[in-house]
């Protein structure tokens, strides 16, 4: 069944108790230094708000382990005096600015503190809570904890696509203890676009996969295997796949456990009847630094001492050709390192691809996003995720907590 979604739930008046997903770049002193995660929330966030709703917020920062395990407040204190980049803070200060005003942060996650706060809020007051994780038992999925949150809400949003795949008090819990829990725009997006792939793709179907490790991301290539027409295979996992024919990579970062894996995958792509498309040339570097000594040579020439940084030209046209034949394409995981320039021109180039092409363009979340941010073209992509691990379980065709623990479309 379809879960329901903020634009079917009745929020007018009512105390709505959204989780989102703040966990956002941050310069030294804590301040936002990229905000695209806080304006992807501003959709839901708003009509809540225009309907008189009284709105309070919650969401992880970073992985503040030791906040979580400290015995007594002024033991937490002290830690989070030390660590105060992770108080929602100067989080709260750049949504106030973003919303104009009327956003509260509080210096817990639950508690009666919190309880008095909340029962004097007017409507289309905002407030936004301590970090989740600063919390015991948020981690955990603790039912106590996951009670003390439903007791703050009469409804319950999730509106966090990049922790949907976590079973947590704040995702997956606190659905237990509300009359009511629905998808907000952000994530009811991100099903929609993961679904058509899973369900009823535009074909040609053209995944192409990145990153660095195959053992990462086996049950994605798996299931892909059985939904796409095409699979290319690019970035530091396609040396899993050139030493799985036989080659030798030097000191090219390699998935040794994922050998095997490779090879499953190219006699599965051959039984499937799905072309696969991997490098055929490479750029190899002396050194992994962006001044280093490089070259391009094929597959078969990589010397012993060099590692492979980036595809190469007769690659990148193959990646590139085989994008442009596509109607529907998901790329996670850059296909060289990026974020220098002497071995980005392997992403950059299936970046321009999807950007200027037809097809639709899905972008899975994590290094990719960054990636198409760094080049300037998110905007000209169908759609970029907000989730890479959420993404990843998406096309391993699993299925994620949080959304399994939403409410059912009547």
């Amino acid at each position: 069944m379809k879960k329901l979604t903020l634009d079917k739930l009745d929020v007018q008046g009512k105390r709505v108790l959204m989780r989102v997903d703040f966990n956002v770049p941050q310069h030294e002193d804590g301040s936002v230094r990229d905000d695209t995660r806080i304006r992807a929330a501003l959709a839901s966030i708003n009509y809540v708000r225009e309907r008189g709703a009284k709105l309070i917020l919650m969401s992880h920062l970073g992985r503040p382990k030791d906040a979580a395990k400290a015995e007594s407040e002024e033991e937490k204190a002290k830690i989070l005096k030390k660590n105060a980049t992770l108080v929602m803070d100067k989080i709260a200060d750049k949504l106030r600015e973003l919303v104009g005003g009327n956003v509260t942060k509080l210096d817990a996650l639950v508690g009666p503190e919190v309880e008095a706060a909340v029962a004097k809020m007017q409507p289309g007051d905002i407030i936004v809570l301590e970090n989740t994780r600063f919390t015991k038992g948020e981690t955990k999925n603790d039912p106590e904890l996951s009670a003390q949150l439903g007791k703050l809400a009469d409804v319950y949003v999730l509106d966090a696509f990049g922790s949907a795949h976590r079973a947590h008090s704040s995702t997956e819990g606190v659905t237990k203890f509300v009359s009511k829990s629905a998808a907000g725009f952000l994530l009811a997006k991100e099903m929609d676009y993961f679904d058509r792939v899973l369900s009823s793709p535009e074909r040609p179907l053209t995944p192409t996969v990145g990153g660095a490790k195959v053992s990462d991301k086996i049950g994605v290539i798996e299931n892909l295997l059985n939904l796409v027409d095409v699979l290319i295979i690019g970035g530091g996992m396609a040396n899993t796949f050139i030493k799985a024919q036989g080659y030798e990579i030097g000191k090219s970062l390699l998935d040794a456990e994922g050998i095997e894996t490779a090879k499953a995958a190219i006699a599965k792509a051959k039984e499937k009847g799905v072309e696969l498309i991997l490098p055929e040339d490479l750029v190899i570097a002396d050194a992994f630094d962006a001044n280093a000594n490089t070259k391009t040579v094929s597959v078969d020439a990589i010397d012993a001492e060099w590692m492979a940084l980036d595809m190469g030209p007769k690659t990148i046209a193959k990646f590139c050709d085989a994008i442009k034949r596509s109607k529907m394409v998901v790329w996670n995981g850059p296909v060289g390192v990026f974020e220098m320039d002497k071995f980005a021109a392997g992403t950059k180039a299936v970046a321009e691809t999807l950007a200027s092409g037809s097809a639709v363009s899905i972008i899975g979340g994590g290094d990719t996003a960054a990636a198409v941010t760094h080049f300037g073209l998110a905007d000209k992509m169908s759609h970029v995720s907000t989730g890479g691990g959420a993404s990843l379980e998406m096309l391993e065709g699993k299925v994620l907590p949080g959304l399994a623990a939403l409410s059912d479309q009547e």
